[in-house]
């Protein structure tokens, strides 16, 4: 995913009356979903990711965030084209790709709730993700809510039981999130306003929800996780290959800059980080790949 900066709301005023497709009858799905696209995503996918988080969820949420960033192939502006003039829909569009903290953020302010799930273009949520995570932060339980999630490469279950993970007590989160990102950006739903109030996506290459997540427990903010498998993850050697390299190396070194600075880690835990993250980063994928599946174990 990649993203924003000048944006332009597409769509029409906020939907009143009736019901969308999935909609909870109970009227609790007063939420919104994030939802970045660009260029490289395939609408087969993409089609499969929405429809994974409207018709298909037993709670569907009352509005979805689309995200272009940047400019798209003609089928994948067609079908944004297409779904921006559903009544639970909001576009927003950039004029160019401007990375991901940006898109979040462009799409964070077209959100007419104050809670918030997100979902990437390529992803696929279950269906009773919202109802067990929207109420723990609709009800004040928690300002963030992740959970665990499965890898698949073409369809759901093609790569066995290959799962990711997570604390999902308060302490265990903390200690994690010293060594490593402790919620999984594709499972979260969080309060849109404590996002804001520590300043939204900040542009660290591949590491912008690792950053939010430490400032958010900086701050106090209750951050747990569920140990229930609610998203199912695509994988492919690309992903692997886009999560290392020098640029989310460079990152990677600013961000563990930042967490010393912020007196988040220690000096042995800081140099501990930028031997065994920074090594990660720059390791061949096959290596990357099983490092991930263990360091996202609490």
């Amino acid at each position: 995913m990649s993203a924003n900066g000048s944006a332009v709301s597409a769509s029409g005023p906020a939907p009143t009356g009736g019901a969308e497709p999935g909609r909870s009858a109970s009227g609790t799905g007063d939420f919104s979903v994030l939802l970045p696209v660009y260029a490289a995503d395939r609408v087969d996918q993409f089609e499969a990711s929405f429809e994974s988080v409207t018709a298909a969820q037993t709670l569907a949420p009352a509005q979805v965030v689309l995200v272009r960033d940047g400019p798209v192939g003609e089928a994948l502006g067609l079908t944004l084209a297409r779904l921006a003039r559903r009544r639970d829909v909001d576009l927003v569009a950039s004029p160019r790709n401007r990375g991901l903290a940006a898109a979040l953020n462009a799409g964070l302010a077209a959100c007419r709730h104050d809670v918030v799930a997100r979902q990437d273009a390529d992803d696929l949520s279950r269906p009773e993700r919202f109802a067990l995570t929207v109420p723990l932060v609709a009800d004040g339980a928690a300002d963030l809510v992740g959970a665990a999630l499965r890898e698949f490469r073409d369809k759901p279950g093609d790569l066995g039981r290959r799962e990711r993970v997570y604390p999902t007590q308060a302490d265990g989160i903390v200690r994690a999130a010293r060594l490593v990102n402790p919620v999984a950006h594709p499972t979260v739903v969080y309060r849109r306003a404590a996002v804001l109030a520590q300043g939204g996506y900040r542009p660290f290459h591949h590491l912008e929800d690792y950053d939010l997540w430490v400032r958010l427990l900086r701050a106090g903010a209750r951050v747990l996780n569920l140990p229930d498998v609610l998203v199912d993850y695509r994988v492919s050697p690309a992903a692997y290959r886009r999560r290392g390299g020098w640029a989310t190396l460079r990152a990677e070194w600013a961000l563990q800059r930042e967490f010393r600075r912020s007196g988040f880690t220690g000096p042995l835990a800081h140099a501990r980080n930028l031997v065994l993250r920074g090594g990660f980063e720059i390791a061949p994928i096959k290596l990357r790949r099983w490092a991930l599946g263990r360091l996202t174990r609490p």
